[in-house]
């Protein structure tokens, strides 16, 4: 359910965006609200499964994210669907961290791996069917529909999980749970996002952005606070002496704000300046998931077998150069031979990456603290995500600004054209040019947007290449050769 709305959404969006008369703020608020109380709550999630059973609290996340995803396709506006978005993340934070907190406690330490990889090769399946079928809803129906998708999948998922799936829990947790740590954590993140998203409207040296961004920078530092004096933290920080837990989660977060930033801003780009049809744009990334699918096991296995050390530094370089591939496209050309090829190296490097990844967290703990771990990595993907998608939208939109200020002044249209283009920039190229223009004028317009979206989009991809190197180096530097217990 998480891995299918997550793929699904960032599909109906540019569609929504046009239906709902949203700014790309708002569009980036549908994703950054679920995001937001996912990210932050998610140690929350962990630590209750370890408390109450693991099991409980997962069935507990499932049925709140169906009512929430059911709130979200019956929304009548934006401002609403934000709302039920943050409701679907908190159902989110208490599901995602038990579910591989569940498949560590029933897997042996020499299975474990191989049960990841198919975790992870059934997860990204299942992400990868989202995007097609979702897209054929979108495109016969509503975009409403990719959220009422996961209604009959929660049915089914509360059918196995108490059919199949055994209790389990640390019988050594104890005390009561770090509320106080999970409300700055939200405080923290929230007022950072916030405020870089509102730089968009107000400028990034603006005071009231920066105020918020220095608030949340505050909150956080007494989030580390409270979590170094509490007697039950969330997020232990003894964890963190171990130095490849360490690493694993700052490859984790430098590598996920580079797919997810990506993964973002590429249907927007396939459906608006591409023109790609909503169903041909989640079908562009089925080699991305099949890759996904095939190689996740495999790699989970070798990663168990003979260290992850090696996997962690050459499956982010080969996605580095997938991502420094989708900077390359202009506008127009066929799938093939601009987004295809960009497509399957970021598969194979996500393919070699993440089951080893997941594996390296899992076995850098003890075994009680399986929740906790889950639900620090789990977080540390999502805060990922949450700040790359505020921070590039910033990249993206000065840049988009820039570039059409540039070419606005080249082309031969009316002044109050220019004026009106201008003034609605903040949708980017979903903005609607103004009316009784001639087809030769509405041509220079619709391209020099087109050309300024582009060239927002390479920088974001230019940078998400380097996040992905980054994080090779930090596997280099960081993780331990031999990295299970």
């Amino acid at each position: 359910m998480v891995f299918i709305d997550g793929t699904v959404v960032n599909v109906a969006l540019p569609v929504l965006q046009a239906e709902l008369n949203a700014t790309l703020a708002d569009a980036q608020w549908v994703v950054e609200s679920y995001a937001l109380f996912l990210a932050a709550l998610m140690l929350v999630g962990g630590s209750l499964g370890d408390h109450f059973g693991r099991r409980r609290i997962f069935a507990v996340g499932v049925a709140l994210f169906a009512g929430a995803s059911a709130w979200c396709g019956t929304s009548p506006n934006v401002h609403q669907l934000i709302v039920a978005r943050a409701v679907q993340g908190l159902g989110g934070a208490l599901l995602t961290p038990g579910s591989l907190a569940i498949i560590s406690a029933s897997f042996t330490r020499e299975k474990r791996g191989q049960a990841i990889g198919t975790w992870s090769g059934f997860s990204a399946i299942l992400a990868g069917s989202g995007p097609i079928v979702g897209g054929w809803l979108i495109d016969h129906a509503s975009w409403r529909w990719a959220f009422w998708i996961n209604v009959p999948l929660a049915l089914i998922t509360l059918t196995i999980v108490y059919w199949r799936v055994p209790e389990s829990r640390d019988d050594s947790a104890t005390g009561s749970l770090d509320w106080f740590g999970a409300l700055l954590a939200t405080a923290g993140l929230g007022c950072i996002v916030y405020g870089l998203i509102e730089s968009s409207n107000s400028g990034v040296s603006a005071a009231h952005p920066l105020g918020l961004i220095a608030l949340g920078v505050a909150a956080l530092a007494g989030f580390i606070v409270t979590e170094a004096r509490s007697r039950a933290p969330m997020m232990p920080l003894p964890l963190f002496r171990s130095r490849t837990f360490t690493g694993a989660n700052v490859l984790t977060l430098l590598l996920y704000s580079a797919l997810s930033g990506a993964l973002f801003f590429l249907p927007f780009n396939l459906i608006q300046i591409q023109d790609y049809t909503t169903t041909a744009a989640g079908a562009s990334l089925l080699p991305f998931i099949l890759i996904m699918f095939l190689l996740s096991r495999l790699s989970g296995g070798l990663a168990a077998r003979y260290g992850a050390k090696l996997l962690l530094i050459v499956g982010p370089l080969v996605a580095a150069f997938g991502f420094g591939l989708f900077a390359l496209p202009d506008v127009g050309g066929s799938y093939w031979t601009t987004f295809f090829p960009a497509v399957l190296a970021l598969g194979f490097g996500m393919a070699v990456s993440v089951a080893p990844l997941t594996t390296t967290v899992m076995g850098s703990v003890e075994q009680n603290h399986a929740g906790l771990a889950s639900g620090i990595n789990n977080a540390v993907a999502r805060t990922a995500g949450l700040l790359s998608l505020a921070v590039l939208g910033v990249l993206l939109f000065q840049t988009f600004s820039v570039s059409l200020d540039r070419r606005l002044e080249t082309i031969d249209v009316p002044s109050q054209a220019k004026l009106e283009v201008q003034h609605h920039r903040a949708a980017l190229a979903a903005m609607a040019l103004p009316d009784n223009l001639s087809r030769e004028s509405r041509s220079a317009l619709k391209k020099a947007v087109a050309e300024s979206f582009i060239a927002g989009f390479r920088l974001v991809m230019l940078v998400a290449a380097g996040l992905a190197v980054a994080s090779a180096l930090t596997a280099w530097i960081l993780i331990e050769p031999q990295h299970m217990r």
